[in-house]
């Protein structure tokens, strides 16, 4: 998919990019923003735990959405494009994001289930 999209120039959006769904299916699992791998490689750069999770993102060719009402997290927030993640810290990121993902599955998405029309994109 990630191709395809490359190819027609399509971006994906993260909207929780940062932790807003952190905790997994299986609730063993806590704050993206908590983990240690992510807290080295901040560590590493001298950035926050957030700021390697919005570089991450944007390194994968996505959109990033975040927000803050808090002026010093939209500050963080913006500071993001003065770091590289190398190709084994985005490896070590995306192997934390293996077959744990946050929010429903797609197949339960339905009219049913959240009692509204679901508009097609």
């Amino acid at each position: 998919m990630q191709n395809f999209d490359a190819e027609h120039g399509i971006l994906t959006q993260a909207l929780s990019p940062i932790g807003g769904i952190t905790f997994y299916r299986d609730g063993s699992h806590g704050s993206t923003l908590d983990d240690p791998v992510i807290g080295e490689i901040a560590k590493t750069h001298s950035k926050t735990p957030a700021q390697v999770m919005l570089c991450w993102g944007l390194q994968h060719g996505r959109s990033v959405i975040r927000k803050s009402t808090k002026p010093s997290r939209i500050q963080e927030n913006i500071n993001v494009f003065d770091f590289a993640l190398s190709a084994r810290e985005i490896a070590a990121i995306d192997g934390l994001h293996s077959g744990r993902c946050g929010g429903p599955e797609p197949e339960v998405i339905t009219l049913e289930a959240f009692g509204r029309e679901i508009p097609e994109a």
